[in-house]
């Protein structure tokens, strides 16, 4: 019974936790309607993730809204049975994320968007250019990985996976961002720096005049300065305070 007790209340945690998410990319202006996806792996022998009930829109999304799914998408969700419509998933969606938690054991959460400054960058021939404090927390850090059509052939996720390698971040070409972490305050932190460095980079290019890059050995430094041993508790700290942005007690999304 304990050990029944702990994995409940650590899956009611991670919906708490993953529901949190999908706010704060609402908050943030990251959403593009219902589709892109934010995942969770779930602790157990056999791989078990939630995904978000397909329709929901992001800034509606609460814990029980999350649906329980097997690696290759399939819905597993006890509540699925009585009512399979209502608890729906995007399992095409789940593509891109399934490679990643496969390969991944250290990215428990994995956040896709679909951004204008995320697709604006992806769509440039030179990636994110170390223009900008947030892009150099990336400096060294980030992976690309080549457009392929709309994520449907399950071949795509070795190639994906491969091109990721041992980064936390990776930009789709022609396509949007991706961004992962141990923890939702982590996998949060990557994808709200990378959006805000895409930001910059399409706005500076917008003023028509030259850019002015930093050395190789500054965008070195400034990366490294980012990776230091308090960085999870930086991280840490950013999500309690993110979490007062979403506090709404007549549509809580610990439900």
């Amino acid at each position: 019974m304990l050990a029944a007790s702990s994995s409940t209340t650590i899956e009611q945690q991670t919906r708490e936790d993953l529901a949190a998410l999908y706010r704060l990319i609402a908050h943030f202006r990251m959403t593009d309607m219902i589709d892109t996806h934010i995942t969770a792996r779930l602790p157990g022998d056999t791989p078990t993730f939630l995904i978000n009930r397909y329709g929901v829109l992001f800034h509606e999304m609460r814990a029980s809204d999350l649906v329980k799914i097997d690696h290759t998408g399939k819905v597993i969700d006890d509540r699925a049975a009585e009512d399979p419509a209502r608890f729906r998933v995007n399992a095409a969606g789940f593509t891109i994320h399934s490679a990643v938690h496969a390969a991944r054991d250290d990215l428990h959460f994995v956040i896709h968007t679909h951004t204008a400054a995320g697709i604006g960058v992806a769509a440039q021939e030179q990636g994110l250019l170390p223009i900008s404090q947030h892009a150099l927390k990336f400096y060294g850090r980030l992976a690309y990985h080549d457009y392929e059509g709309i994520a449907l052939d399950l071949g795509e996720r070795e190639r994906l996976v491969r091109d990721l390698g041992t980064h936390k971040a990776m930009i789709l070409r022609n396509h949007g961002l991706l961004a992962g972490g141990a923890t939702a305050a982590e996998a949060f932190h990557e994808i709200y720096f990378l959006e805000r460095a895409c930001q910059a980079q399409i706005n500076a290019l917008a003023g028509g005049s030259a850019l002015r890059l930093p050395s190789r050995e500054v965008c070195e430094l400034t990366s490294s300065q980012f990776n230091r041993d308090d960085s999870a508790e930086i991280a840490q700290l950013a999500w309690r305070a993110a979490l007062r942005l979403i506090e709404d007690p007549q549509n809580d999304y610990r439900r």
